[in-house]
């Protein structure tokens, strides 16, 4: 039986800049594989409009991987290209899998301004124009002087964009759709939000245009040739025509790697029916992050113990699709200092993790600062300086060791106390020593429940994994009472002893 599968996203916002990051990862992969992860989501390789400290979120030119002198710099701020070829190839040499991120909706940083054709929209609604069509001069041509045509000639212009926010001459920032051969309106969005929520930020892509998608195709084939992903972990999707992405994604599987696994990012966190229904629009060609369930992790580390841990699960992806949903802690849009901070308290992480790693459904995925640690300074609200520390989760290693070895088999439980709720797996008979019984508490006062274990757990001595001396043996029926200390999670497996 294949073992459960975990991802780590192996980055944060605030990772050093300086190029180290691909050499970094290659000393880590045997490591990696020794906790037991299956998969690594990497960051953006390619360029960035602020060069060598640039993230990659702010795409400026997707085949330099950090080979080219662009944007002030040869590396990206993770490296070289060919440092991050050798990584990836060591990755996979290693038995992991690796996931790309891709970035499709937007670019910024052209290098010449061209007449364009416009109408200012309101950013509250996108559909409402406030303005007539008049003509504005905007940087909307990428010519890549510093690549020269290497790898792709492809020009984008003006026909290549749906919107811009700024016009050259002009004071702050104004939302524009640009008149074109495709009309004065946005693409089809999956949902209604702002009117249509296809324009996010700096240049935004025009999927209308056949030579945008041919042009994101090639360039998916030839990043396959040079590291050989196994999945792509997509940006924004719910900023850019569903119909592309099953477009897109056929085209690879078809001709690129039949086994891709995709990912995408649709940031939306109280509003379940409208996720489900992008994965019906996209076919359920992808799977999607658990936002809800994110959003319900934070907010329990916060009410501490007035949330009913009973409702952890409402309205979460996992719950509804347990197969297309990615749960997850936390991730670098969501870290103390970033635009979508709604962070999980240290003190409930290891209980957040217990219920996405130890549980039947969902593919689950670790936050480089969970394993690695994190400190950083920034600004908040208007704040400077903002110190912020995020110290490794000592308790994740031993609960990747139970998800790898022990959390397999039927699931029942015992969501029947508001601050305790617990859980069973009953083990696989293919797995020698699988089956685990989970408490977690956010009660004052120590908790306890009467649970049952299949009969071939009869007799057995349990032991929980964050205390040896805490050893529960099952009766003749396989039942035992199980104790949980105020405010922890507990977690018991089969004692090799």
């Amino acid at each position: 039986m294949e073992k459960n599968p975990v991802m780590l996203q192996f980055f944060e916002w605030y990772c050093k800049p300086g190029g180290s990051h691909w050499n970094f990862l290659k000393t880590q992969v045997e490591r990696l594989v020794e906790w037991g992860f299956s998969h690594i989501w990497l960051p953006p390789a390619y360029k960035g409009t602020r060069g060598a400290v640039s993230e990659g979120y702010d795409v400026y030119d997707i085949f330099d991987l950090g080979e080219f002198d662009q944007k002030g710099t040869v590396p990206t701020k993770y490296g070289t290209k060919q440092e991050y070829i050798d990584a990836c190839v060591t990755a996979r040499g290693a038995g992991l899998k690796i996931l790309v991120d891709v970035v499709f909706n937007h670019m910024g940083g052209a290098e010449e301004t061209e007449k364009v054709t416009v109408r200012p929209v309101d950013p509250q609604n996108r559909n409402k124009f406030i303005g007539e069509p008049r003509e504005i001069e905007a940087y909307t041509k990428f010519t890549f002087p510093g690549r020269a045509g290497v790898h792709s000639d492809f020009v984008w212009d003006q026909h290549c964009f749906s919107g811009i926010d700024h016009a050259v001459g002009e004071e702050g920032n104004t939302i524009y759709s640009i008149v074109n051969n495709y009309g004065q309106s946005w693409e089809l969005m999956a949902d209604s939000e702002m009117g249509n929520f296809d324009y996010l930020m700096l240049n935004d892509l025009e999927m209308r245009n056949p030579e945008v998608r041919a042009e994101l195709k090639k360039w998916a084939g030839w990043l396959h040739g040079l590291v050989s992903y196994d999945g792509v972990r997509i940006d924004a999707v719910k900023h850019i025509n569903p119909s592309f992405f099953v477009e897109w994604l056929d085209y690879l599987r078809t001709e690129v790697n039949p086994d891709l696994f995709a990912l995408g990012e649709y940031w939306l966190s109280d509003d379940l029916p409208v996720l489900l229904n992008y994965l019906e629009l996209t076919g359920e060609r992808m799977s999607l992050f658990d936002a809800p369930l994110h959003h319900n992790l934070s907010e329990a580390s916060m009410q501490r113990e007035k949330y009913d841990l009973r409702t952890i699960f409402n309205d979460s992806l996992v719950a509804a699709k347990p197969l297309l949903a990615v749960t997850f802690v936390d991730n670098h849009d969501t870290q103390p200092l970033q635009s979508l901070e709604e962070f999980t308290e240290q003190w409930f992480k290891p209980h957040a993790y217990a219920l996405i790693l130890l549980r039947k459904g969902g593919f689950p995925c670790v936050f480089f600062p969970d394993v690695y640690g994190t400190e950083y300074c920034g600004q908040n609200k208007g704040a400077t300086d903002c110190e912020i520390c995020i110290p490794p989760l000592n308790e994740l290693p031993a609960l990747m060791d139970a998800r790898r070895y022990h959390a397999y088999g039927e699931q029942v439980d015992y969501f029947d106390d508001p601050n305790c709720i617990g859980w069973t797996r009953a083990g696989h008979p293919g797995i020698p020593g699988s089956g685990l019984v989970v408490l977690v508490s956010n009660a004052s006062a120590t908790k306890s429940k009467l649970m049952r274990l299949p009969e071939a757990f009869s007799g057995k001595e349990l032991v929980n994994i964050f205390d040896a001396a805490d050893r529960v043996l099952l009766n003749e029926t396989a039942t035992g009472t199980f104790m949980v200390a105020p405010g922890k999670v507990a977690v018991w497996v089969l004692s090799a002893a």
